[in-house]
Order: structure tokens, then sequence, then C-alpha cells
């Protein structure tokens, strides 16, 4: 009796691992014959949410170019008397070098305007927010008032504006990091319009108290582009070279703006970097 029943417990047990055996194989046919369709799927969403994902530089591809400007009197044009500025002329240049719609859809500069403020704006600015999210190109000058706001033609010999812009270098640091701040909230913003920095020039080069100043210029552009080089949309544009040693060509008559000449040449070199 015992026997049959140990028989018995045995068939059973060889019933039960040659099923198993079965379903194992089985499903591991079919894992060769039919991939993984969950993780197949997985990878079909990821690659229609890469195709819909705007592109870095999509004003290349884009069947209109979008400008949107902002910063201080340079982006403004102040110092031109066709009011074009360079903003204009970048926009006309784009018409005919790529052949296809340029609008600027807000030209947002502010006289005077610093980086603190700036950055202050981009956070708290609804309107500001709203044009820019519009954009595809960007165009941007700020740190020409923090650097030379004491110093101007009527008092640009004076001792004392030596003296206070030796002092506003070693605010420098800090002016920086508000600038950091307008690339972050910029970046925030609109992460995948081409954003364009115009780099700062010494407008008083020809002064021989104030020359030191192109020393912070040089400085402020070389922290100003280890900050918009860790984003891949945004680019700097030198401008000093263009305007030293040669002030009385492309500067207005406030020797602080460039002329419309001036402000043609930093057009072209923006279009010459979008190229």
């Amino acid at each position: 009796m015992k026997a049959a029943m140990l028989w018995r417990l045995l068939g059973v047990s060889s019933i039960c691992a040659t099923a198993l055996l079965i379903f194992g194989f089985g499903w591991a046919v079919k894992d060769t014959l039919y991939p993984n369709l969950k993780q197949e799927t997985n990878t079909k969403e990821w690659k229609q949410e890469a195709a819909v994902r705007p592109e870095v530089n999509s004003y290349k591809n884009a069947t209109e170019i979008r400008i949107v400007a902002l910063g201080d009197s340079l982006t403004k044009g102040t110092g031109d008397h066709t009011g074009e500025g360079y903003v204009k002329q970048v926009a006309e240049g784009l018409r005919s070098r790529w052949n296809k719609p340029v609008t600027i859809v807000n030209n947002l500069a502010i006289n005077g305007l610093r980086a603190d403020e700036l950055a202050e704006r981009l956070e708290s600015d609804s309107g500001f927010a709203y044009a820019l999210k519009s954009a595809n190109l960007i165009l941007l000058t700020i740190g020409g008032n923090d650097l030379f706001q004491h110093a101007r033609a009527r008092n640009a010999k004076s001792k004392l504006s030596v003296i206070r812009m030796l002092e506003r270098s070693k605010e420098l640091p800090a002016v920086m990091n508000q600038f950091d701040l307008v690339t972050q909230e910029l970046n925030r913003i609109n992460s995948t319009a081409k954003i364009v920095y115009v780099g700062l020039y010494n407008p008083f080069y020809d002064i021989e108290e104030l020359r030191i100043g192109s020393l912070q210029v040089q400085q402020w552009n070389a922290e100003a582009y280890s900050l918009l080089h860790s984003y891949p949309n945004m680019i700097m544009i030198p401008t000093y070279d263009l305007f030293e040693g040669k002030i009385g060509d492309f500067l207005s008559n406030d020797h602080f703006h460039p002329n419309h000449q001036g402000y043609g040449k930093i057009a072209s070199r923006i279009l010459d970097s979008l190229n």
C-alpha cells in the first residue's frame, strides 16, 4: 500500500516537472521569436517624444525667423541717426541671406538698463516672458551700464571718473552674478531659441585716463563667455576689436554709443556667426 502511494507521488512529481520544463522552453522560444513588446513600445514612445521636441537653434529650419531683442541702449539703437541700430540691420541681413520671412516680434531694450534690473524683469515680468517664448532668435546687450555708468563724455577726463571706474572693477564678481541670473532666466523662459549676446567694448579707449577700462571689458567678456558657453544655444559676439583704435569712425557724438556704421559692424559680425 505504501509502495503504491510512493509510486503515485513520484508519477505526479514527474508530470509537474515535465510540464514546467515544457513551459520554460516555450517561453524562451517566444522571447527569441517575439522581442519584448513593452520595451519596443517604450522605445517608440521615446522616439516620438524626441521627434516633437523643439530643436536647439531651430531658427535655421523654421519657415520664419522671429526675433526678440532685449537689453540696454545698444539694443535700442541709441546713437544711430537712422534709427536702425544693429537689430534692424541683422533682420535685413537675414532676409537677404536666408531668403525667408524675418519678423522683429519685439524690441524690449531699455536705456540705462543694468544686469540686475534685467534679471529682475526676466524673473517677474510676464510680458517679457511671453515675447521671449515666441522667438527663435534672441539678441541681447547688457553690462555697459554696469561698468561705465559713472563715466560719460562730459566727465570722462575727470579724476573722479577714473576713481569710480576702478572702484567699479571691485564689484565685478557681484555684477557677473547678476549676468549669470540673466542667462539662467533666459534658459528657463526659452531654452531652444538661439541667443546672441553682444560683448562689451571700451568707448573711452582714446582717453588715456580711461584706457584702463579695457582691462575690465576683457575680464567681463571672458567671464560672460564662460557662462554662456555652458548653454548650447547661447553665443557671444566680440566687439571690442571693432572699436579700439577706431573710436572716431564708429562712435556717435555722445562718445559712448555706436553710430550707424558702428552698429553695422556689429550686425555684420552677428550675421557671420549665424551663417
